[in-house]
């Protein structure tokens, strides 16, 4: 028995080492996992903290920047705007982080997925046994494969470019449209939509092809290494034809320089910019049939048109519709009993226009815009006192940290987007370009516009025109949306120096150039031009306030004049608490629908019309008509030159014209006195 017990004890020792191998085993698994898990949950919270420190940085340099601007104002400082204090500022927090903080990550390793001919969105990888997700980023050229960025800090504060389109762009577009001074935008009216409309499109298509020059010239010269096609040009031009003149206008705002030469810069500018997004739209959506798809197809061209036509009609649609629909809704519900909940559905009915209309496909920052404009021209009567003081006040505080973000932003781009392709002669290829451009664009349009413009556009207008064609917001929000390609990645470094130089340089050489074109300043916004001696008047004592309105609904142009009356007699009386009854502008068998869309407001809003109209009612005492050197009275007197006239009627201004003239601002206080001017121009703007 001792001998077998013997020869086991070999077998039994082993057994048992065994077993206690698997349980250290198990034990060392364990610990490695909970290692894991742990090392998992520091990198969580330093990626937490990251995320947090980034946009700290943003928010200290837009306090830093409101911070400076209070000391520039303060100091009556006006060389340069926020938006370069702000890109100033950006700059230097970008060299900070790009050459002061180590690299924290350099575990990136390439994998070959040759058998895919496709990238995918999401990829599951297979680690061990654990099966971690990764999304796609973007394409990355062979040549920069070990170029990757290693600095974590510098990939947090590097945005997804759709946050600029879906959340800073919005209120910016959208303020702009509520903002905007109706008076003198629709006494320009003409005139705005030539420059935005058919100058947008000529200076598209001059910058397009003079820099497709510029790219055969660098491809004969050997600088350039990849694709760069005529479509591409045309795309550069669309996006750097979206003007941003904001350093001009604050200025403009703040020396009340001339009024019509801030709605023509102001007006421009806003629609520019819904043109320049939609003519990039219509320019990547030209796609030719046959091998070569860069080469010229009618049938590709005029299907750009079409989607061009059809993106901003749609655009328009849509932003005029979300509208109405919140003037509706503010009109025939009690929420302005409840300041709050109108002012955050005012709110979110204006931002998710621009949502909307990006996922039906169409252009957000068309829709938003119209949004605006109509939202200012109904929905703002129905809202209460409150909430009109608050949807101003919130746009504007959002529109002003938006816009400042980005051109921060801007200045930390330069330094921490990582696919940078400077090339000098296409940067100096370009600034030629867009000079041209814009020369071809102002001063052909302001001659034909001239020819119908009673006030005609000055040389000294045309060149600061001329002269205030910066970019900013737009042109950079374009240029980011796409740099998957070398073309786009030298597009977007060429337009973040052009922004830069126009903002810093053009823009502090405003006041200058204002002094130098002698163009007044100071100037009150409800003032207008003095009369000329070939233009008909009619004279009741010496008061101003019915002269300037009623010269503002005689130089309004023709195309708001005609849509005008409609609007007030229904679109109003059916959207707001103003305007005449539906029950005396609608047919007598429309009764009962005039009743139904007409609200009490409006009777008694008609009430006190009636009264203010009483006081434009003329006796034949009152009046005097002169033409040139004769003046006329109503009861038989002239001047130099002897003429009379009998007036036996008396003559009242109609509610139509004295809601004309109170929509666009003219009308802004009760006129008490009955010694007014009348100006009757022989010719209207264009």
């Amino acid at each position: 028995m001792a001998e077998p017990l013997r020869r086991r004890l070999p077998l039994l020792s082993l057994l048992l080492l065994a077993a206690g191998g698997l349980r250290a085993a198990e034990r060392s698994g364990g610990s490695s996992s909970a290692m894991e898990e742990l090392a998992t949950e520091k990198e969580a919270e330093e990626s937490h903290r990251q995320d947090s420190v980034s946009l700290l940085t943003f928010i200290l340099l837009l306090t830093l920047t409101i911070l400076t601007i209070w000391l520039f104002k303060h100091r009556r400082v006006r060389f340069l705007h926020e938006t370069g204090l702000a890109m100033i500022y950006g700059l230097i927090v970008g060299v900070i982080l790009r050459y002061g903080t180590p690299s924290t990550s350099g575990h990136d390793k390439p994998f070959s997925c040759s058998q895919e001919d496709r990238p995918f969105t999401t990829l599951l990888v297979n680690v061990s046994g654990k099966f971690f997700e990764y999304t796609l980023k973007g394409e990355i050229s062979p040549g920069k494969i070990h170029n990757v960025e290693q600095n974590d800090m510098l990939r947090k504060v590097t945005f997804d470019p759709e946050v600029f389109f879906n959340i800073l762009l919005p209120p910016i577009i959208f303020h702009a449209g509520y903002s905007l001074k109706k008076r003198h935008f629709f006494r320009n009216l003409g005139s705005i939509l030539a420059y935005a409309f058919l100058g947008t499109a000529v200076s598209c298509f001059i910058i397009g092809n003079l820099m497709y020059g510029v790219v055969k010239l660098m491809k004969l010269v050997g600088q350039l290494s990849d694709k760069f096609y005529y479509t591409d040009c045309l795309l550069f031009g669309a996006i750097i034809s979206a003007t941003d003149p904001v350093t001009v206008l604050a200025i403009f705002n703040e020396l009340h320089a001339d009024v019509d030469l801030y709605a023509l810069l102001f007006g421009e500018s806003v629609l520019n910019d819904a043109v320049a997004i939609v003519l990039s739209s219509s320019i990547v959506a030209y796609q030719p049939t046959g091998e070569n798809t860069h080469a010229f197809d009618a049938a590709a061209f005029f299907k750009s048109v079409g989607v061009f036509l059809g993106i901003f009609s749609g655009s328009f649609m849509m932003g005029a519709v979300t509208g109405v629909v919140t003037a509706l809704v503010t009109k025939f519900t009690k929420l302005h009993c409840f300041p709050l909940l109108e002012t955050a559905l005012f709110f979110l009915m204006s931002w998710s226009t621009f949502l909307l209309a990006e996922a039906c496909g169409f252009t957000g920052v068309v829709a938003v815009l119209f949004c605006g404009i109509t939202q200012a021209h109904y929905t703002y009567n129905n809202l209460s006192v409150e909430s009109r003081s608050r949807t101003k006040q919130l746009f504007e505080v959002l529109h002003f940290l938006a816009e400042n973000f980005i051109f921060s932003y801007m200045g930390l781009a330069l330094f921490t987007f990582q696919k940078h392709i400077f090339s000098p002669v296409f940067i100096i290829g370009a600034f030629v370009a867009i000079f041209l451009g814009r020369a071809a664009h102002i001063y052909p349009l302001s001659f034909l516009l001239n020819l119908g413009r009673r006030h005609k556009i000055s040389w000294s207008f045309q060149h600061m025109m001329m002269f205030s064609g910066l970019r900013g917001a737009m042109a950079f929000a374009l240029a980011i949306r796409d740099t998957a390609t070398y073309s786009h990645q030298m597009m977007f470094s060429t337009t973040l120096l052009i922004v830069f130089f126009t903002v810093w340089i053009v823009g502090g050489g405003t006041t200058p150039m204002l002094s130098w074109l002698n163009i007044r300043v100071g100037v009150d916004p409800d003032q207008d031009p003095p009369p000329t001696n070939d233009s008909f008047q009619v004279l009741q004592g010496d008061g101003q306030d019915s002269a300037r309105r009623n010269r503002t609904k005689q130089e309004s142009a023709w195309l708001f004049r005609l849509w005008y009356s409609f609007d007030h007699n229904y679109l109003k009386p059916i959207l707001t608490h103003s305007g005449p009854p539906l029950t005396t502008t609608l047919p007598s068998w429309c009764g009962l629908i005039a009743r139904c869309l007409t609200s009490p407001q409006v009777y008694d809003n008609q009430e006190q019309l009636r009264e203010e109209d009483s006081d434009f009612i003329l006796n034949d005492g009152d009046l005097t008509v002169t033409y040139g050197d004769t003046t006329i009275t109503a009861n038989g007197s002239s001047g130099p030159h002897t003429a009379t006239t009998n007036l036996d009627s008396r003559r009242t201004k109609s509610s139509s014209e004295e809601a004309l003239e109170r929509d666009l601002g003219a009308a802004d206080h009760e006129v008490t006195s009955r010694g007014t001017r009348l100006v009757f121009p022989l010719e209207y703007n264009a």
